[in-house]
């Protein structure tokens, strides 16, 4: 609707007087555009690097260790059982390097 283009506080670049037709300009909000401008910045960047390592040792206790929906509800259960699942983990390193 042209008559709303021309009250809109966002006309600008987007509504050309006179025009009998209009487009629509997606608007980010406040939190789409703060997470651009941090996806840009250097410690995203150096973050991003690093990222794989944290991947690729998630993929291993999930299809190696069994470490898959928590059996227990709750944020502290879930907590409890990554903790006792990396223990596991780390035991069964500690295990095999003394064989």
């Amino acid at each position: 609707d042209v008559k709303k283009c021309k009250v809109c506080p966002f006309k600008e670049g987007c509504y050309k007087g006179g025009a009998s037709k209009s487009y629509a300009v997606t608007i980010k909000s406040s939190e789409h555009s703060e997470q651009a401008k941090f996806q840009v910045s250097e410690y995203f960047k150096e973050k991003a690097k690093e990222r794989y390592k944290i991947e690729a040792k998630n993929s291993e206790l999930k299809n190696r260790h069994g470490y898959d929906v928590a059996t227990s509800s709750g944020l502290l259960g879930m907590q409890i059982q990554g903790a006792m699942t990396i223990f596991a983990v780390n035991l069964k390193r500690i295990l095999k390097l003394n064989d």
